[in-house]
This record gives structure tokens, sequence and C-alpha cells, in this order.
């Protein structure tokens, strides 16, 4: 049998880019499987706005724990944005990678951002060893696991296409499965970005204004399209829209757009024996 590990890297080598959706909560995993997707990422920002606080503030335990959560809620692959990881060393890293495949995680990402707002991104001789040991552990695993290196700069002040291009070349030698880079301007800066690599690249969307689509992120080289937080920043913003109409209006027409009982709870029937 083909273990989760060995499907998920099996989906970075189609033709045509996938779509990997980012629930954040064992409800939306499972509307997600059961619509058809065939593999799950998580959101730290997702799930640190589920619990009431801004994104970053979550730790890496609170992260970890969710993981397995999300991994039980269906039987899908599931990669984990795992930020940083558990520390700054690169041993940390390494310990990173052996705690999420013990969850049953598919794959993860770390980030070259230290979480430091006065030095937001680590220098690139110890970001390429953070990689170079999470690479080292995902080796040494009894299954398979998908290394995903994030370069950071777009996110954080840093609009460097050439540093983030040198950044994501130094991960793909250390042994990154996945490159990506949130936050790409364009698509000329993409089709740039995948033509210098030579493993798969990851592309969010729904951070800046583009809106590309999958055909033209296919053409332009990319291999995997994340969503990172926009789902759960969609439901919580018509959420808000909506009570703050009702509070002002005192009327309630948002029901004719709720989805009914019988249809939310058709997502769930093939999960019910799970508990």
């Amino acid at each position: 049998m083909t273990g989760k590990g060995e499907a998920f890297r099996a989906l970075h080598h189609a033709p045509e880019a996938f779509i990997i959706p980012n629930p954040w909560d064992v409800s939306t995993a499972r509307i997600m499987a059961t619509l058809g997707y065939r593999a799950l990422a998580t959101t730290s920002a997702g799930l640190a706005f589920s619990m009431g606080v801004a994104d970053g503030k979550l730790t890496p335990q609170m992260i970890l724990d969710h993981c397995a959560i999300m991994v039980r809620a269906t039987d899908l692959p599931v990669s984990a944005d795992l930020e940083k990881g558990l520390g700054d060393s690169p041993e940390s890293s390494a310990q990173t990678i052996r705690a999420a495949a013990a969850l049953g995680l598919a794959g993860g990402s770390l980030e070259d951002h230290t979480g430091d707002p006065a030095a937001p991104i680590y220098d690139l001789s110890l970001a390429t060893e953070r990689i170079a040991a999470a690479a080292e552990a995902r080796d040494s695993l009894p299954a398979d696991f998908v290394l995903t290196a994030r370069a950071e700069n777009y996110l954080w002040g840093r609009p460097d296409l050439d540093d983030t291009i040198a950044r994501l070349l130094a991960f793909e030698a250390a042994g990154a499965d996945v490159l990506y880079a949130p936050g790409l301007p364009s698509l000329e800066a993409i089709r740039t970005v995948c033509a210098a690599l030579s493993r798969p690249v990851n592309v969010v969307v729904g951070i800046g204004p583009a809106r590309f689509t999958r055909d033209e992120l296919t053409e332009a080289g990319v291999k995997r399209i994340s969503i990172g937080s926009s789902l759960a920043r969609l439901a919580y913003g018509e959420t808000a829209r909506t009570a703050r109409d009702m509070l002002r209006d005192g009327r309630f027409d948002f029901l004719d757009r709720a989805m009914g009982f019988a249809e939310i709870e058709a997502f769930f029937a093939p999960f019910e024996e799970r508990g």
C-alpha cells in the first residue's frame, strides 16, 4: 500500500498543478475531503483566528497538537504549516520534523522567518543549516515525508527577488523537496522562480492583489497551489460583516444564504463512525 507521504509526493509530479486547501478545524477538513480534494494543509493563521488570537501567537506545541487533530480528521495526506518549528537552531528543525512525522503528517513547511520584528529573516547560512538538518531528519524517518522550505522575504519587508531565489536555491541544495516563497508579486516573478529551481514550487493564492488561475500557475511552472488563511478569512469576514449588518439594521436577510442542516451534515456523514 502507498503511504500518505508517497501519495502526497506523487501529487507534485502531475502535469497540472494541484490545489491544496487549508482547512482550520475538523469540520472544514471534512468538507474539503468530501468535496474531493486529494490532500490538505494546515494554516497557522486560520488556527490562531479560531482560538481568538493573532497570527504568530501560538506556541509550537499548540501547532503540533492541532496537527494531530487534523491528521485524524480524514484519511487524506496532511501537510503542516510548522512556522519556524520548535526553535532557532538546526537541531530544533530536525526535532520539529521528527515530531511532525510522528503525528502522521505527510509533510510540513519550515520558514526562514525568525519571529523577531527587529530581525525577521534568518541569516542565509543559518537558514540553510536549518533546512539541511530538517532534510537529514526526513531521510531517517521510516515513512516518506515531504519537506517544504519557505523563503519569507516578501512577507517581511524584503521584496528582493534575487535574494529570494538565492535562498530557495540554497534550500533546494540542502535537501528541501518543495520550495515556497509566499507573496511573490507577479506571474512573471513566479515564472522566474520556477525556472530557477529544479524541484516543485508551491504558490499561495490570497496574499496581495494577484488572482492567478490554476491554468496560469501551471503554465508558469507551479506544481502546488495553496490557499493559506484565505478560506478562514473569508468565513470570519462574512460572519463579521453579517453580524455588523444585523446589529445596525435589525434585519435577518442573511438567513437566505445560510447552508441548511442537511447539506452541512451530508459533508460529515462519511466520517460519523470515526467519532
